[in-house]
């Protein structure tokens, strides 16, 4: 009985690892970082909690405060005291601010002159 002895080739072993590794590498470049950071979530959650009464500035110019009632991803409910309350479509602010902190820096402004 022959018995013959069978030997891997080596140059294929090191190729397919190189190969591997490759890809290894190339997954780890490919990795971007996360869309979301949750900041504005958080940011809305305290604002409710606190009921803190916010600004809303669009982009036409026009200036409405209220309370943020609720959120979601692409508007959010704005209460007001002295008018019905809207829902606020985000593509269409400029920016929003607390109203409480403006009025805090005109009474230092106040007291500084």
């Amino acid at each position: 009985m022959n018995r013959r002895l069978i030997r891997p080739n080596l140059a294929e072993i090191r190729d397919s690892r190189e190969r591997e590794k490759e890809r290894h590498e190339s997954e780890k470049r490919k990795m971007h970082p996360p869309y979301d950071t949750h900041a504005e979530n958080y940011y809305y959650l305290k604002q409710m909690n606190k009921k803190t009464k916010m600004a809303v500035a669009f982009a036409d110019g026009q200036v409405i405060e209220g309370y943020i009632e609720w959120y979601d991803r692409n508007c959010f409910k704005l209460n007001r005291d002295d008018a019905p309350n809207l829902l606020v479509y985000k593509a269409n602010i400029k920016y929003l601010y607390k109203t409480e902190d403006t009025k805090e820096e005109e009474e230092a402004t106040k007291k500084s002159r």
